[in-house]
């Protein structure tokens, strides 16, 4: 197979299963207009290539070679993580406003961060599995590779905007509600999980 269609396979398999980027892409999709939501799209494709670039050519051995900046960088995540959960349970959805788009996108574009980059285990998996496959790769098969899983990143977050947003319409507002209760509970026990994590790492230490 060539090293493109490989790395395009494999960054789909990666992206796809539901995680926090995913409950973020989705939750933007069904609270704002389909414009908003592909600004969203786009940017946390943006901040999900950044990652899968630093695990790919390795930034992750540096914290696996450093206890504290990975024990500093879960603490901070868990915090982070479940604040957003929690604001999300308590955030109503409302009509898009369009004067609020320029602030909207700065909140997106930080929370697209968060999301992303203050997720130590996405940083770990991510080294592992890219990692791994780069170790594999021939030299002429780098760069074809990581470009077809950027893609991946790319096709598959802009297809999933694309597909909740054309149902978004059917849907109430008491629905969009507790998709939001949904996904923040989901949010808030993943940044919990992400905490009893760190308790148990500092505990072994």
């Amino acid at each position: 197979m060539p090293f493109f269609l490989q790395g395009l396979t494999m960054g789909l398999a990666y992206v796809a299963p539901i995680g926090l980027q995913n409950i973020f892409v989705i939750n933007s999709a069904l609270s704002s207009g389909f414009p908003k939501s592909l600004i969203t799209a786009v940017i946390v494709t943006f901040f999900d290539i950044t990652l899968a670039l630093a695990c790919f050519f390795g930034i992750g051995i540096i914290m696996q070679n450093s206890f504290w900046l990975k024990e500093a960088i879960l603490l901070g995540g868990s915090i982070i993580v479940m604040i957003i959960g929690v604001k999300l349970v308590a955030t109503k959805p409302a009509k898009p406003d369009e004067k609020k788009t320029e602030n909207s996108i700065k909140a997106t574009i930080y929370s697209a961060c968060v999301v992303t980059w203050c997720n130590p285990q996405a940083i770990i998996d991510g080294t592992m599995m890219l990692g791994a496959f780069h170790a594999s790769l021939p030299d002429e098969g780098v760069i074809p590779f990581i470009t077809g899983t950027m893609s991946a990143s790319f096709l598959w977050f802009t297809a999933l905007t694309m597909i909740i947003s054309a149902f978004r319409r059917h849907l109430s507002e008491k629905v969009l509600y507790f998709v939001n209760i949904i996904c923040g509970i989901i949010i808030t026990a993943y940044g919990l999980k992400l905490f009893v994590a760190f308790i148990a790492s500092i505990g072994a230490f």
